[in-house]
């Protein structure tokens, strides 16, 4: 009697994209309904399979220009992780590679490839029925934003959020609009100051209609903070 196994199945790559920027005061999230099955009409993250020979970030930016319409090239991109529950696609054993992708300003998405429409969704919206998305891709957005928040607090990646001049209270919203939580203005404004590096006045102010003109800012070199702004401690007296 054989006691040979089965010969395993080969497991597909994919990559899926959350995509983040700050449109009209709230953090946002790009989504596209499916256009096929499995889960045909389904809101989910853009992505879509490896082909041939292709890299990993390649047909990251390949599948945001099929599925969306978008320029990736402006984009801050960076992997988040590895999703390989057996279970986690119907179609067989498909291992993802999600990618955290952030920007600011991104135009309107126009739907392609296997997507019917492709649209900025609010992540309220996401996360108030997390099983209306396709796949695992809850849990995949629940880590991206985790990701997000993480690094706002040890990193310069809000500048990432930001168009190229930026005021102290433009990127104080960012921080607002991604942690979910009210930043003490002074608190803030004398962080940033102290924090060598992390943004460059460029010289250049905005002159609202009313009240004083804003100094303009740009992200400087630095690409970490020292010490951290922490979420439980931008809310109080800094040291």
């Amino acid at each position: 009697m054989s006691t040979a196994r089965p010969p395993h199945a080969t497991p597909r790559v994919a990559v899926d994209l959350v995509i983040m920027t700050v449109r009209e005061s709230c953090l946002q999230l790009l989504l596209i309904e499916r256009g096929k099955e499995p889960y045909l009409g389904r809101p989910a993250l853009p992505g879509g399979f490896l082909r041939g020979r292709e890299k990993l970030d390649d047909a990251a930016y390949r599948e945001l220009h099929e599925e969306t319409n978008l320029n990736g090239s402006r984009l801050h991109l960076e992997q988040l992780q590895a999703y390989s529950h057996p279970d986690r696609d119907p179609r067989g054993h498909v291992i993802s590679v999600a990618y955290l992708a952030i920007a600011p300003c991104l135009p309107e998405p126009v739907a392609g490839s296997d997507a019917r429409q492709a649209r900025w969704t609010p992540l309220d919206e996401v996360t108030s029925a997390p099983g209306t998305l396709a796949f695992d891709h809850a849990q995949i957005v629940e880590d991206a934003v985790e990701r997000a928040r993480g690094k706002l607090e040890y990193t310069t990646l809000a500048t990432a959020f930001c168009a190229e001049e930026f005021t102290i209270g433009e990127l104080r919203q960012v921080y607002e609009v991604v942690w979910g939580m009210p930043v003490d203005e002074r608190n803030f404004s004398r962080k940033i100051r102290r924090t060598e590096g992390f943004v460059v006045p460029t010289g250049a102010k905005r002159r609202p209609e009313t009240g004083r003109p804003a100094t303009l800012y740009s992200g400087g070199p630095a690409t970490t903070l020292y010490p951290p702004m922490l979420r439980t401690g931008i809310g109080h007296e800094l040291p």
